[in-house]
């Protein structure tokens, strides 16, 4: 389909993304292995640094409250939940540095963890949750007795050697009609027709695999579960980082300076929300969510 290399860290090696024949899945090949892929992942990594958390989570200075509700409008909480009954037994594959554990154990939930980043693992069980440091294939099953009513990866499927098999190993630890939520980008998009290798949410060789609306409902299907709904994100992030990759690679460093302070809400932030709102109600933003239930 095409090649390409690490654009968010500049690391060496060229990256092919293929396609099958038979069922359309996109997969990168190849594909590092467990050990080189790690120095892909360094501790500065945007996840693990956008979700830490720094003195008390209750208390929240006046003067800060702006802060907050702009950093909400110009990056709108794309972690959407599927309405539950009462809260349960949650667990967060990818949890990162624990941000959304935090927040849903203040929501009365009963949360668990797991991250492949040491460094970021244990800063989430320095906020006093339970976070298995490690590969998901290496991680204990739960009680038998006490299994999942939720689980949520968020911008983690595509990371995973083998998707189907963690699909299945997570429904093994779920109970009958538990929730998955889970979001991926979107590599049906208009956004990797037109970008190709510079699209955004290429992201190689950290994505092992690039999902379309219906390859990601095969995967699931193969995984155990039934998919019930698919959102798209409100938010700009793919196209404008993409025009930035471009503008790159034309020597346009001006425009390329413009499109970041847009895209870190120093300028633009009215229009940075309308594009968001335009892309997502046309299902355009490169990045869905989808909620799915366990198979009985």
């Amino acid at each position: 389909m095409l090649t390409g290399h690490d654009r968010l860290h500049g690391l060496p090696g060229d990256f092919s993304v293929v396609q099958c024949v038979t069922c359309g899945l996109m997969r990168t090949d190849p594909r590092p292995d467990r050990e080189s892929i790690e120095q892909f992942y360094p501790d500065e990594y945007g996840p693990y640094r956008d979700t830490r958390i720094d003195g008390d989570l209750d208390v929240e200075a006046p003067s800060s409250r702006w802060k907050v509700l702009a950093r909400r409008v110009l990056a709108p909480d794309t972690r959407r939940l599927p309405h539950l009954a009462a809260p349960g037994r949650m667990l967060e594959v990818g949890c990162a540095s624990g941000s959304f554990l935090s927040q849903m154990a203040r929501a009365g939930w009963e949360v668990s963890g797991i991250e492949f980043s040491e460094i970021a693992g244990m800063a989430a069980r320095a906020l006093g949750h339970h976070v298995h440091l490690g590969a998901l294939e290496t991680a204990p099953p739960p009680d038998p007795d006490r299994p999942y009513a939720l689980v949520v990866a968020w911008m983690v499927l595509e990371h995973l050697p083998d998707p189907v098999q963690a699909l299945r190993r997570l429904a093994a630890w779920s109970r009958p009609g538990a929730w998955l939520a889970m979001s991926v980008p979107d590599a049906g998009s208009l956004e990797f027709r037109l970008f190709r290798s510079n699209w955004y949410a290429l992201d190689l060789p950290r994505h092992f695999f690039h999902f379309t609306r219906r390859t990601l409902g095969d995967v699931l299907r193969a995984g155990g579960w039934t998919v019930r709904r698919m959102l798209w994100h409100s938010n700009p992030n793919n196209l404008l980082q993409s025009l930035r990759y471009v503008c790159l690679d034309r020597g346009w460093q001006a425009t390329a300076n413009g499109l970041q302070s847009i895209i870190d809400g120093r300028r633009g932030p009215r229009l940075r929300l309308l594009l968001g709102r335009l892309l997502g109600l046309m299902h355009a933003s490169g990045r869905m969510t989808v909620w799915a239930q366990r198979d009985h």
